[in-house]
């Protein structure tokens, strides 16, 4: 199998969530989810997600699809579609699988995925993270992990347009 291939097979519907959730759930992983739009990916990402793998066995990427991330970003974004950014995401080393939601928030997807770690960015306090009353209600851990200071998209952006 090629590697285009092994990142494609990473990239999984929510239809093959509950088979992809089965399975990890046979193996006794510990299941880390977190969410957004990764419009831009940056260092900034990188570190945070790679921090979020670090809390468990799996890390399970909740992604904005288009139209989503249009609604909470504005017309003109996304900057790059959902399959160019699912594709990115899922080419990094530390996340086990990819899975696009449409929804206005990853509500559902969380209490489909029942996670044992649900992690945001630090612009979030704990209580304000979606989902965090599902998990913690399991017994699961939610929280806010640092950001990596100097790089977020919007200073990114300002940067490409000549901004800042």
């Amino acid at each position: 199998m090629h590697k285009i291939e092994i990142i494609q097979r990473k990239v999984i519907s929510r239809m093959d969530l509950s088979r992809w959730l089965a399975i990890a759930r046979f193996k006794n992983r510990k299941i880390v989810f977190t969410n957004g739009c990764f419009d831009i990916l940056h260092r900034g990402h990188a570190e945070y997600l790679a921090a979020a793998s670090e809390l468990g066995d799996m890390l399970l990427v909740g992604l904005n699809t288009d139209e989503s991330v249009r609604k909470l970003k504005g017309e003109s974004r996304p900057y790059m579609d959902e399959a160019a950014r699912s594709i990115i995401l899922a080419s990094l080393s530390f996340v086990s699988a990819v899975v696009l939601f449409a929804e206005d928030t990853p509500y559902e997807l969380i209490r489909q995925v029942e996670p044992d770690v649900l992690v945001k960015g630090g612009d979030y306090r704990t209580e304000e993270i979606v989902g965090h009353d599902l998990v913690a209600a399991r017994g699961g851990r939610v929280l806010s992990l640092a950001f990596t200071a100097g790089y977020s998209s919007t200073d990114l952006i300002g940067k490409i347009k000549g901004n800042s």
